[in-house]
């Protein structure tokens, strides 16, 4: 029975999240220009998130993630500010990503520091970088290349709706393909499969030859990666980077997976549950915004459900046992 409650009743509550808004909200909430809003403004946490699961699908999570894309952003800047062709910059800010979730897993999964300890060592390490390479100081302007820029102003044209023009924007787009291929890594292949049988009991998973080592440096490699990826959307959308852009995005990202996971049969995160959380954060957060409630605001409700959600899986656990 709690189990029900427990699944049914965040997509009741998602349910009167939504009436609420368009109640409140009549002229602007269920339009199609607002959805497309709200789909770019989550783009970066659908793509923390879902590299977040891969963690959490092991009993493990990642508190580096918003100071590496704000790292990630800060680094692409500074490559345009050098010289390099976008491809290159973008590629390079992505290995810095790709390196720093690579020292999570080293530190975690071969030298044995708990996740909490290894990734609040490296959120304080990434963000002092971010800082050192910035100067404390916005990257902004000409020298922020114009294709830079653009790519999150561009979209896929739908045709018209209403009289007005209506397009997917490109940043949605690239969250839906980084959360499908995320999908497919953890649903449909050995990787995957061995990343849940970690977070089933890790020691059982040791003993039937799983590298759980090698999985886990694997994992948070393309966690911190997906963070990188995020700034790197981010700089691109205000074409411009901060040395503290990301420092949502780690709250958000945990909140989205912990809510997602509410939603699963057994209270582990799934991806699609996931991208799901990160959609009823999205939605409180834009109707919320349109209501000019305050972000402190804001912040206290997103904890509240991180509280709620992370009780409502501890309960259906216990009793389970």
């Amino acid at each position: 029975m709690l189990t029900l409650v427990r699944r049914y009743g965040t997509l009741v509550g998602f349910a009167a999240i939504l009436v609420t808004f368009w109640v409140l909200l009549p002229d602007t909430f269920m339009t199609a220009r607002n959805w497309l809003n709200i789909s770019q403004q989550m783009s970066m946490l659908i793509v923390v998130a879902s590299g977040m699961t891969l963690v959490m699908v092991m009993g493990d999570f990642d508190l580096s993630v918003g100071s590496m894309a704000s790292l990630a952003g800060i680094v692409v800047a500074i490559l345009f500010t050098l010289g390099y062709p976008v491809w290159l910059a973008v590629s390079l800010a992505l290995l810095v990503g790709l390196l720093g979730g690579a020292v999570n897993g080293l530190l975690i999964a071969y030298v044995g520091i708990l996740p909490f300890v290894a990734t609040l060592a490296t959120l304080t390490i990434f963000s002092g970088a971010a800082f050192v390479v910035s100067g404390g100081k916005t990257i902004s302007g000409r020298v922020i290349p114009e294709e830079f820029g653009s790519f999150a102003r561009g979209g896929l044209p739908l045709g018209e709706w209403g009289g007005i023009a209506v397009s997917i924007p490109n940043l949605t787009l690239l969250a839906i393909a980084i959360a499908a291929l995320v999908w497919v890594l953890l649903e449909q292949t050995t990787f995957g499969r061995r990343l849940y049988a970690i977070g089933g009991n890790i020691e059982a998973a040791h003993l039937s030859g799983v590298p759980v080592r090698k999985l886990k440096l694997a994992a948070f490699a393309l966690t911190g990666g997906s963070a990188a990826l995020a700034g790197i959307m981010y700089a691109s959308r205000v074409a411009s980077a901060n040395p503290t852009q990301g420092s949502g995005l780690m709250l958000t990202a945990i909140a989205a997976v912990f809510l997602g996971s509410t939603l699963s049969e057994h209270g582990e995160p799934r991806l699609l549950y996931t991208v799901l959380g990160v959609l009823i954060l999205g939605v409180l957060d834009n109707g919320l915004t349109q209501l000019s409630v305050d972000s402190y605001v804001r912040q206290i409700l997103v904890g509240g459900i991180i509280v709620l959600a992370v009780s409502a899986s501890s309960l259906t656990r216990k009793l389970r046992q």
